[in-house]
């Protein structure tokens, strides 16, 4: 079993010098209605869905051959247990992981039970709002992999010529224990096929929402681009493989085939049904690795949206991916809710549109996973301007298996939220408790679990 501890990466992979990386098609039949024609042209898909004469050209990916796994020296390649919220003393360093004098540290479980909240620690940490993964490397370093632009950061691709928003997969540095970060090199992390770079062949304007995990011998990125969801892989922290398309995830019509209830995209009461699709699975991923599985979280229809999953042996990468048995997860229960409804009022109906973003942890007897839920849009005039962040665990050490809601829903900021709100990073590191997300408008920072302090 891989430790959340190593989730966050192993001090012996940072010692080992590692530049930080990373199907089954249902064949459940249509549902009993009118085949829905495809959006017109000149409706414009939902942000982050290629168009129809896009989605239908789009190339068949090529499973790339996973990479040979050599395994790193015993020595650097130790797995740290589990970290347990201890109290943990002012230490000397200038950096470190520690609570604020009188407080003590907190873990998911504690938090699931009421006994501790989140306190806002860094409310600008560098990070360019949106969605990134953040990661502890060790000796007070963290790496944030996070989508940019030459707009939104400067970023040039690796042909030397600007990246278009939303833009490629880029990596963010700190050196002060997750407090700060900057992007030294603003070029995108993968290479090209060939010079110059092309969208479609490289997804180089969308390699977006990134998830990592390391295991103690390599590494699994998974990115969406159009709703697709990929995968890459590294053997040894420097090459990373061509990208693997991981099948099944993608949105559709029925002309390409039915698909299950849990994947149909329904009615909403402020969105136009020709603006819509009929089928989703993929969007934006999260990625796990359970012993020798993998695992990739994806949403699931729209309105009402769902979590789930698919999963395979880690050593064939996406080429042995397959849905998992138990989906969906979870998924929104309660519509949309009273239309005349905004802000507080409407958090019990938070993820109605789209559930995803998944990042999930191991602590204690469970998993936790946080995850954006999306309301949508508040009136037929605007776009999608409710966003939460949601808390779900596994009910037992099972991944594919029965999931349950955290009751009190959503965590951190009511709704409408901001755009990235629900794109969280959770860190473990030394019994601390990180979470880096949005902080306000156009700012990405990071709160730290506490215990409650007592009344009085």
């Amino acid at each position: 079993m891989v430790s959340t501890f190593t989730r966050s990466l192993t001090v012996g992979i940072v010692a080992a010098g590692l530049l930080l990386a990373a199907a089954g098609c249902r064949q459940a039949a249509p549902p009993e209605a009118e085949t829905t024609e495809a959006p017109p042209e000149a409706a414009e898909p939902a942000t982050g869905v290629l168009t129809a004469a896009l989605a239908t050209d789009l190339p068949a990916p090529t499973l790339a051959s996973p990479p040979t796994l050599t395994p790193l020296p015993t020595a650097l390649a130790t797995v740290t247990a589990t970290p347990t919220a201890t109290p943990t003393s002012t230490p000397t360093p200038a950096y470190g992981f520690y609570p604020p004098a009188g407080r003590e540290l907190a873990d998911l479980e504690q938090f699931w039970n009421g006994e501790a909240e989140w306190v806002l620690e860094v409310a600008d940490t560098g990070l360019p709002i949106g969605e990134s993964d953040t990661v502890y490397v060790g000796d007070g370093k963290f790496w944030s992999y996070l989508h940019a632009s030459f707009q939104s950061a400067g970023v040039m691709d690796q042909c030397g010529d600007p990246v278009e928003f939303p833009g490629c997969t880029t990596r963010w540095q700190s050196d002060d224990a997750g407090q700060s970060f900057t992007l030294e090199e603003p070029v995108c992390l993968f290479e090209c096929a060939a010079c110059p770079c092309e969208n479609r062949r490289d997804h180089i304007a969308q390699q977006q929402y990134p998830r990592v995990f390391f295991t103690e011998d390599a590494g699994y990125l998974a990115y969406e681009f159009g709703a697709y969801d990929f995968l890459r892989t590294t053997a040894d922290g420097l090459n990373w493989s061509e990208y693997a398309h991981v099948e099944g995830t993608w949105i559709w019509t029925y002309p390409y085939g039915g698909c299950a209830p849990y994947e149909l995209i329904g009615s909403h009461p402020n969105i136009y049904a020709n603006q819509e699709w009929d089928c989703l699975a993929g969007g934006p991923p999260g990625i796990y690795v359970d012993g020798e599985t993998l695992y990739l979280f994806v949403g699931m229809g729209k309105a009402p949206g769902h979590m789930g999953c698919y999963k395979g042996d880690r050593r064939l990468g996406a080429a042995g991916m397959v849905e998992c048995d138990n989906n969906p997860l979870f998924g929104a229960d309660l519509g949309y809710g009273p239309v005349e409804l905004f802000g507080a009022e409407a958090n019990p109906y938070f993820e109605y549109r789209t559930i995803s973003s998944a990042d999930v942890v191991r602590v204690g007897d469970h998993y936790y996973m946080s995850y954006e839920g999306v309301r949508g849009p508040s009136n037929p005039a605007v776009v999608d301007n409710q966003f939460a962040l949601g808390l779900a665990r596994s009910v037992s050490l099972e991944i594919d298996g029965p999931w349950e809601k955290y009751p009190d829903n959503p965590i951190i900021r009511d709704l409408p939220g901001d755009v990235g709100l629900g794109h969280a990073d959770i860190v473990l590191v030394d019994g601390a408790t990180y979470l880096y997300t949005s902080t306000d408008e156009g700012k990405r920072g990071r709160y730290l679990l506490l215990l409650k302090q007592p009344d009085g």
